[in-house]
């Protein structure tokens, strides 16, 4: 259910949608702009830190159809940040999608919110990303960025990267055919273990906001139709240490780039049954993603795995304790978190022994 449109003076649009009168006044978003904001379509990959931020503002601008994407659920290490939860979600294990679309109807009922708890791979990309305007990048990884990244310039859709660790943080615009795409940059994601994450170097949450909130800006750019304001560079900052740097990439798109100049889209059409056993850097975990989804409900893990050791469930997920050391988390697609190893072949035998192969 998008917002209507609105015709009529900044007065009665102020009368109308009193919480958007002050950016009505805002002129280079006027009575048209509100109104193209009300129409729009916004997917958000990844519903933590960076997540929470844009779905926070995207909401409150008025954008009247935003799609949130994440896997996980929410714990206690993530309240200093992702503003959205609170400690009950915590306690509860909500998956963040979830309580996320939860708060934010409270902020604006007037728009659709769509929470999708599933993890974005191969298999489901193009689904999730379609009929968008724009998509907004919350993640933590650049597999699935890299992925994003080939949705994009498959579809034509231009998405916004952030991301933000320690207290540095970095943001490009990306619109498909006109500016360099991720892979015109990065050529490969960093092999795991050598990039600095937030569980290794910790986080603050001003960089989070930071970043974020450009982001959010560029996004009501593009989307009013403002794209002459847009801003190309490469963004950075490091807010402890005083240091910001803008740096021109317009000349960085390459002609041999697999994704934007080849149209390779090598992270689209992965190998599905490679990417389906993931270890989480960062967060001593490993996710099992099953090519054929689980045909048995949660209430059936419960009570199969109830006699050997605690369970929870909510309609959510389902907490499992193998033993004292590792935890299973059981979503109703059948991916599977561990916790507690990062060793995938300790993970799959766990996961063997106790699902099945």
């Amino acid at each position: 259910m998008d917002t209507p449109l609105h015709t009529g003076t900044v007065q009665e649009v102020a009368e109308v949608d009193a919480r958007y009168s002050r950016q009505v006044l805002f002129s280079p978003i006027g009575l048209d702009g509100q109104r193209k904001l009300n129409a729009s379509r916004v997917a958000i990959v990844g519903m933590g830190a960076l997540g929470t931020v844009l779905a926070n503002h995207m909401v409150r601008a008025g954008v009247g159809y935003v799609r949130l994407i994440d896997r996980d659920f929410v714990d206690a290490s993530n309240l200093q940040r992702q503003m959205l939860y609170d400690e009950e979600d915590a306690a509860t294990t909500t998956p963040k999608a979830i309580a996320a679309a939860r708060r934010l109807q409270l902020i604006n009922s007037q728009i659709t919110i769509e929470p999708h708890v599933t993890d974005l791979n191969p298999t489901n990309a193009e689904e999730l990303l379609r009929n968008v305007d724009l998509i907004l990048d919350g993640t933590d990884n650049f597999s699935v960025r890299f992925l994003v990244n080939d949705v994009s310039i498959k579809s034509g859709i231009p998405w916004i990267y952030g991301g933000a660790v320690a207290s540095r943080g970095v943001s490009l615009t990306i619109l498909p055919g006109q500016t360099p795409c991720l892979r015109c940059l990065f050529t490969q994601a960093p092999a795991a273990g050598t990039t600095e994450t937030c569980d290794t170097a910790g986080v603050i949450g001003g960089i989070i906001h930071v970043v974020a909130s450009f982001q959010a800006t560029e996004a009501l750019k593009l989307l009013v139709g403002a794209n002459e304001h847009l801003n190309l560079r490469m963004q950075q900052w490091d807010l402890w240490f005083n240091q910001q740097s803008s740096i021109s990439v317009a000349g960085a798109r390459k002609p041999d780039c697999p994704a934007c100049a080849m149209q390779r889209y090598e992270y689209l059409d992965a190998d599905v049954d490679s990417d389906t056993i993931q270890s989480l850097c960062g967060r001593n975990s490993v996710q099992i993603h099953p090519v054929v989804p689980m045909a048995k409900p949660l209430e059936y893990w419960e009570e199969r795995l109830k006699p050997l050791g605690p369970v929870e469930r909510n309609r959510f997920l389902l907490k499992f304790q193998a033993n004292p050391e590792l935890q299973m988390i059981i979503f109703p697609d059948g991916r599977v978190l561990i916790q507690g190893t990062d060793d995938l072949i300790q993970a799959k035998s766990l996961y063997s022994r106790y699902i099945g192969m």
